[in-house]
């Protein structure tokens, strides 16, 4: 049996779009959660060719991290190769969160303020990998066929769902420890954190370079005005 060249291009051309749309939606998330205005965002030819070689270096990166998690879960060699495939998804998944976050977030926020993210996110992506390493061993692999794929696509989309979390609510983590964006209240008065969220979340709005917009709130009396 041999394969189509011309199938074999259009199945990687949809993948290659496919993640590009990923890379996409991250960049317009991390944007977002870090206040920054739509005038000071990539325009539409640097952000896709921002998102093809991010798309490179984490792919590479999640394919590594993935095989070491999996040696891990599947308990190949023996206790000493289980401790070092932990090290090495670990370490590996450290550095694919450095990348990730170094490029998917505003160049001007400094790289001090990215690491309570990227230690959170490294360590829990490590454990959804090996939960959902074992989940695969020890559900899928003891299914029979129509179940198995069944629980193969509920797990995948569990994985996919609780993955993205881990990211976004990772980054949302360093943008409220670098905006003192905390405590915040649940009811009226407002609290300053509340106040300084509500003004970063209008200045995203900021489209053009003569645009500027300005917060103020009605029960603040002295209270500085941005």
């Amino acid at each position: 049996m041999t394969g189509s060249p011309t199938a074999l291009v259009i199945g990687l051309a949809g993948a290659v779009l496919a993640g590009l749309g990923v890379t996409l939606a991250a960049q317009t998330a991390f944007q977002r959660v870090h206040g920054v205005p739509h005038r000071e965002r990539p325009d539409f030819l640097f952000s896709r060719l921002r998102g093809l070689g991010l798309l490179a270096i984490l792919g590479t990166l999640q394919v590594l991290s993935t095989v070491a998690s999996g040696l891990v879960t599947g308990g190949v060699g023996g206790p000493l190769l289980v401790v070092a495939g932990v090290a090495v998804s670990l370490a590996t998944n450290l550095v694919l969160f450095i990348a990730a976050f170094r490029l998917l977030t505003a160049g001007d926020v400094d790289n001090r303020e990215l690491w309570p993210g990227i230690v959170s996110a490294t360590v829990l992506w490590t454990v959804v990998q090996a939960v959902g390493g074992a989940y695969v061993g020890h559900v899928v692999k003891g299914a029979g066929a129509a179940y198995g794929t069944f629980a193969t696509v509920i797990g995948l989309l569990t994985w996919i769902f609780l993955g993205a979390r881990i990211v976004v609510y990772s980054a949302e983590l360093n943008s409220v420890l670098a905006g003192r964006l905390w405590p915040r209240g649940l009811f009226e008065p407002m609290e300053p954190a509340d106040r300084r969220a509500l003004r970063r979340l209008a200045r995203i709005e900021e489209r053009s370079d003569a645009q500027h917009v300005s917060v103020t709130f009605d029960d603040t009396a002295g209270e500085e005005r941005s």
